[in-house]
């Protein structure tokens, strides 16, 4: 896997690269694909509250013990290529305009739970699809 991306490059008005680390890696939130992280900021602009990354970049490692955990954390997890992020979200005012803000932004993959939103730009999943977690 390739993660020659241009992260240090990426200047971000509301977030910070430690905010997207993956628990069990230091620095690994410069892993983000910085399409992903431009969007993110462009979406924070939009919403005008702070939004706090739940999760961001997991480690092959990390993914697989949330799972063991059980969480669903899919085994070709997103997460794991740099390209997907969790959102803190738990009313429903705020999830009608964070999901609003998304898709204003140009999200095609969100998925819904009680605490959060999951938003990715994985390339080789199916696109314009929203989910909920049971």
């Amino acid at each position: 896997m390739n993660f020659a991306y241009i992260a240090d490059y990426v200047n971000m008005k509301y977030f910070t690269y430690t905010e997207f680390d993956s628990p069990d890696e230091v620095g690994s939130g410069k892993k983000m694909n910085p399409k992903l992280l431009i969007m993110l900021d462009m979406v924070r602009d939009k919403f005008d509250k702070p939004l706090h990354i739940t999760s961001g970049y997991r480690t092959k490692e990390y993914n697989e013990s949330l799972a063991a955990r059980g969480y669903k954390a899919s085994p070709n997890s997103s997460h794991c290529k740099g390209l997907a992020v969790d959102i803190a979200c738990n009313n429903s005012v705020d999830r009608f305009h964070l999901i609003n803000c998304l898709l204003d932004v140009g999200f095609k993959r969100i998925g819904i739970a009680n605490s959060f939103i999951h938003v990715d730009i994985d390339k080789d999943k199916a696109k314009e699809v929203i989910w909920t977690y049971a």
